[in-house]
C-alpha cells in the first residue's frame, strides 16, 4: 500500500520546485565529488567517543554467514571489518597500506615475497597475534575443500612458511608484482589459528561479537584494547539489513539510521536537498553488467554476443537510470581510475546497424532472447533492462524480460541462467579484477568465459615489474575481453552513500561503498 505521509512521499514532493530553487538549495547541502569534497571540512576537529551508531544496509541474506571464505556480499564484508582485521589496507588513494602485516619487500622477480607481521596486536580473547595465526587465516581459503571465492587467485602460492613469530615468506610459482594487492581482498581476514566458530567470530577488530542474527540485525561492541589508536570511537555499531531501497530511504530520513550504503540513484537528488544529510560519492571500479553464458547458444557465438554488445544506447542509461552518476562502460571491467586503463581503446557506441551486420554474420535474420533481471542486482536494473529491450529492438534483436524474486536472485540467478544482469564493486587492480572474474579458472567466472591467449598474457602481465610493459598487456586485455567477452558492461556507476550530519569523519573512497566497507571503525557521532 502506498503511504503518501512517508518521509519519502513527503520529500519528493517537496522537490517540485524551480531549476532555481533546486540549485540553491543543493549548493546549501553540497554537492560532492568523486574523490574529495567539501561538505565534511566541519568534521575535521578530534573525533569523539561514545553512542551507537547505527548502519542501514543493503546486501545482506537469511543464508549470510561471518565464515570469511564464503563472503559474497556487502554486509557480511563490513560486519568483518568490525570484528576482525585483513593484512593489507587499501586507503582513499587506491594504495596497498599495512594492517596486521607492517611492512613486505620483494624478492628480485617478484616470486618471494617476505611479510612482517605486525607486533602489538591482540585478539578479543587475549590472544597474542603471531604468524601461525596468519598462515591459518590466509590458508583457510586454500586446499582442495576450500569454497573461497579468492581459492583460484592464492592458487600461485607454492610456499607458505615461518620465519620466526613475526616474520611470513611466501613463495610463488611465478612472480606477482601485486601480490600485496592481491592479500588486500576482504576475505583474507585474521582469526586465530584453529579457530572454526563463525557463530561468534573472535579478531582483531575494533568491535567484539555481541549479537548476530543473519539478514537481519547485528551489533557489535567497542574493543577497549583495539591496537589502532586512531579508530573505533563509538560504543557499539548495529546493523540494520534493510534491502528494499525505498524502505533504506525512509529510515534514513526519519533518522532510523545514522547513514546507508547503495543510495538509490532515483532519489540521490531529493536526499540532497535535506539540511541534515550528505551524501558521500565516490568514483571507482563499481560496474553493472548483463552477463551471456557463453558455455550454451545462442551466447556461445561471439558474433551474437557482438549484436547485443551494440544494441544498447549506453548514454542514454547512464542519464536515466543512473541520473549521471557514473561513467560510459567498454564492456571490460577496468575503470578509468586504474593505473592500467587502456585509452586507446574506441568507446563502443549505440549501432543498430552494427547488431543487424552481426546477427547476419552469425546466420541470423533476428534473435529472440530472454534476460533475467531484478533489482537485487543493482539499483535501477529494472529500468535499464526495459530501456534495453525498446533499444535493442531497433538492431533486430527481441528481448523479453523475466522479472527474477530479489531475495533468491544471487543464489538462484547469478551464474545459472543464460543472460542475466549483474554488478562487481570493482577491486584495486586490474589483475585482480581480471583474476576474480575472467581468468578461466576463477571461481566468480560468471559468464563461463574461457580463452587461452587471455590467460595466457594475464600470468605474463602479472609476473613483470616493469610498468610499461605491464601497461601494454592489461591494455590488451581489456580490447580481448571487450571483443570477446561474455560482459556487456554499459555504466560504471558511482558509490552513493547517505549519512547524517551527526557522523564525523566520513569521506569518499574509490573501493566500495562505506570507506571500503570500513566505515563503522572510521567515523564518530558529533552528538
Amino acid at each position: 500500500m502506498k503511504d503518501n505521509n512517508s518521509p519519502l512521499t513527503k520529500l519528493m514532493q517537496d522537490a517540485q520546485l524551480s531549476r532555481r530553487g533546486f540549485i540553491t538549495s543543493a549548493s546549501a547541502v553540497g554537492i560532492t565529488s568523486a574523490l574529495g569534497f567539501s561538505p565534511f571540512s566541519a568534521f575535521a576537529a578530534e573525533p569523539k567517543k561514545g553512542g551507537v551508531l547505527k548502519l542501514g544496509m543493503s546486501g545482506g541474506n537469511t543464508s549470510d554467514t561471518l565464515d570469511p571464505t564464503l563472503f559474497s556480499d556487502w554486509v557480511p564484508l563490513n560486519q568483518a571489518y568490525m570484528l576482525m582485521n585483513g593484512l593489507v589496507e587499501i586507503d582513499e588513494n587506491n594504495k596497498a597500506t599495512p594492517e596486521l602485516f607492517s611492512a613486505w619487500e620483494a624478492k628480485p622477480g617478484a616470486a618471494e615475497w617476505v611479510f612482517t607481521v605486525r607486533d602489538g596486536v591482540t585478539f578479543h580473547n587475549g590472544k597474542k597475534l603471531d604468524a601461525g595465526d596468519i598462515l591459518y587465516s590466509i590458508n583457510l581459503h586454500r586446499g582442495d575443500k576450500s569454497k573461497s571465492a579468492i581459492k583460484s587467485q592464492l592458487a600461485p602460492i607454492t610456499g607458505l612458511t615461518k620465519q620466526g613469530d613475526n616474520q611470513i615468506l611466501i613463495t610463488l610459482d611465478s612472480g606477482n608484482a601485486d601480490l600485496p594487492y592481491l592479500l588486500a581482498d576482504y576475505h583474507l581476514v585474521v582469526v586465530p589459528d584453529g579457530f572454526t566458530d563463525w557463530s561468534h567470530p573472535i579478531g582483531t577488530g575494533g568491535y567484539v561479537f555481541d549479537q548476530y542474527e543473519p539478514g537481519v540485525r547485528s551489533l557489535f561492541k567497542r574493543n577497549p584494547n583495539y591496537w589502532k589508536p586512531d579508530r573505533a570511537f563509538v560504543d557499539a555499531v548495529e546493523v540494520l539489513v534493510i534491502n528494499d531501497p525505498t524502505a533504506r530511504t525512509n529510515a534514513m530520513i526519519s533518522g532510523q539510521v545514522h547513514a546507508i550504503n547503495r543510495v538509490d540513484f532515483k532519489t540521490v537528488d531529493f536526499l540532497k536537498r535535506s539540511p541534515a544529510l550528505n551524501i558521500v560519492r565516490s568514483s571507482g571500479g563499481q560496474h553493472f553488467t548483463f552477463l551471456m553464458d557463453c558455455s550454451v547458444a545462442p551466447y556461445n557465438n561471439n558474433d551474437v554476443r557482438m549484436a547485443i554488445k551494440h544494441g544498447i544506447d549506453r548514454q542514454k542509461i547512464l542519464d536515466t537510470v543512473l541520473r549521471g552518476y557514473g561513467s560510459l562502460g567498454n564492456d571490460h571491467p577496468i575503470p578509468k581510475t586504474d593505473r592500467f586503463f587502456n585509452h586507446s581503446l574506441e568507446q563502443r557506441v549505440y549501432d543498430p546497424d552494427k547488431s543487424q551486420f552481426y546477427l547476419k554474420k552469425a546466420g541470423l535474420a533476428d534473435l529472440k532472447i530472454e534476460l533475467s533481471s531484478s533489482d537485487a542486482a543493482f539499483a535501477g536494473a529494472l529500468d535499464a533492462a526495459a530501456l534495453f529491450q525498446g533499444q535493442a529492438q531497433k538492431g533486430g534483436i527481441q528481448v523479453n524480460i523475466k522479472r527474477q524474486p530479489a531475495d533468491s536472485y544471487w543464489d538462484d540467478v547469478w551464474m545459472k541462467a543464460p543472460f542475466s544482469m549483474g554488478y562487481w564493486g570493482g577491486r584495486p587492480t586490474a589483475d585482480q579484477m581480471f583474476s576474480t572474474a575472467y581468468q578461466s579458472t576463477a571461481k566468480w567466472n560468471d559468464t563461463h568465459w574461457k580463452d587461452e591467449k587471455f590467460d595466457a598474457l594475464l600470468l605474463q602481465a602479472r609476473s613483470l615489474l616493469d610498468e610499461g610493459k605491464r601497461a601494454e598487456i592489461y591494455g590488451e586485455l581489456q580490447s580481448i575481453v571487450r571483443d570477446n567477452g561474455g560482459a556487456m558492461i554499459p555504466l560504471f556507476g558511482d558509490y552513493l552513500d547517505a549519512a547524517s550530519k551527526k557522523v564525523g569523519g566520513i569521506k569518499p573512497h574509490p573501493m566500495f561503498n562505506f570507506m571500503g566497507g570500513r566505515l563503522a571503525e572510521r567515523v564518530w557521532l558529533e552528538a
